[in-house]
């Protein structure tokens, strides 16, 4: 591959620790294998996933780079053998198990969709890992449906930012957990018909009350420990409940009662260690059912803030503190 650097710049996990962990070093530049793409990298979203990675929490899976990182968005300057999909040149979004927090990544390139017509690389790169999350969650597990209600926790976030947007986009009503006021505010400008600030007011109340009783049909849920058997009571009759982590622990205790009585679903799921072809078909659904919505601006990331890669650590620190609405960023 020539005309491209031996080496790149990367940001590696010295050891598992504090935001101070996160290195910025030097390494070998990868090489695109069979049906993979080689990506100069302009954005890569932060996720909390790249948190607990940070912290020795979450292995990368057999065969993923051991660098953070989970989305990027950049321009394609290499092919592996076989991959036709895109050319040099490209602007893609890319999902990836790792390696994000670099100059260069390799993707499959069934994992990789062109940047949506209006969007900035900063932007798409805040698209892959949180809209395939809402998606299989929200659509694929959860059978969102349209007029029916969504109860998503972490409204503020870049899942929940995500989530309000997808459900209202499908004509689905929205009522969402938040932390503040100010973060309730910018919910409802999303679209969320109700935000609930949870150290002011009971979720459960507030979600039965909004519904005439009748309760979430689903519940996008990334609290766990006890919001568990909350979840439960604020559920609807053949209400269905999907957990992508347990911020509150992993933990619960529940009356399963509550789960005869209303048949409710309580599943879950994560996306990192599917394989790439499950990938590709939350991918392929994405751009049949969203990109267009992107491309037509019915829907967009919501940018918090970006951070210049080797000021990696404070992007996590502002993470980890739960200031922010929408997506954190890292530029190169």
């Amino acid at each position: 591959m020539s005309g491209l650097p031996d080496e790149m710049r990367a940001v590696a996990i010295a050891a598992p620790g504090g935001p101070e962990a996160l290195t910025l070093t030097t390494r070998p530049r990868p090489s695109p294998r069979v049906g993979e793409i080689l990506v100069c990298v302009a954005a890569a979203g932060v996720n909390r996933p790249d948190v607990l990675q940070r912290q020795g929490f979450y292995a990368p899976p057999p065969g993923a780079s051991d660098l953070p990182g989970l989305e990027i968005a950049g321009e394609v300057v290499a092919l592996g053998e076989g991959a036709s999909r895109f050319k040099p040149g490209d602007a893609v979004a890319a999902l990836v198990a790792g390696g994000g927090y670099a100059e260069y990544c390799v993707v499959a390139e069934s994992n990789a969709l062109p940047v949506p017509a209006g969007l900035s690389l900063i932007e798409a790169a805040a698209i892959p890992e949180t809209y395939c999350t809402v998606w299989t969650n929200v659509f694929d597990r959860g059978g969102l449906k349209r007029g029916e209600w969504l109860l998503v926790h972490g409204g503020a976030s870049g899942i929940g930012t995500t989530a309000i947007q997808l459900a209202r986009a499908f004509e689905a009503h929205v009522m969402t957990t938040v932390g503040s006021t100010e973060k309730a505010k910018a919910c409802v400008r999303l679209g969320a018909d109700l935000a609930i600030v949870y150290s002011e007011e009971d979720f459960v109340v507030a979600a039965l009350a909004a519904t005439g009783g009748k309760g979430a049909d689903v519940i996008l849920d990334m609290v766990g420990g006890d919001y568990v058997a909350r979840n439960c009571a604020a559920a609807a009759v053949d209400g269905r409940i999907v957990q992508i982590a347990f911020l509150h622990g992993r933990k619960a205790e529940l009356d399963l009662h509550a789960i005869m009585a209303k048949r409710l679903v309580h599943t879950g799921s994560t996306l990192r260690p599917r394989s790439v072809a499950a990938k590709a078909q939350i991918i392929d659904a994405l751009k049949a059912r969203v990109w267009p919505l992107l491309a037509e601006g019915r829907c967009r990331p919501l940018i918090d803030s970006t951070f210049p890669l080797a000021e990696a650590a404070a992007a996590h620190r502002r993470i980890e503190n739960a200031d922010h609405v929408g997506k954190i960023v890292l530029t190169l």
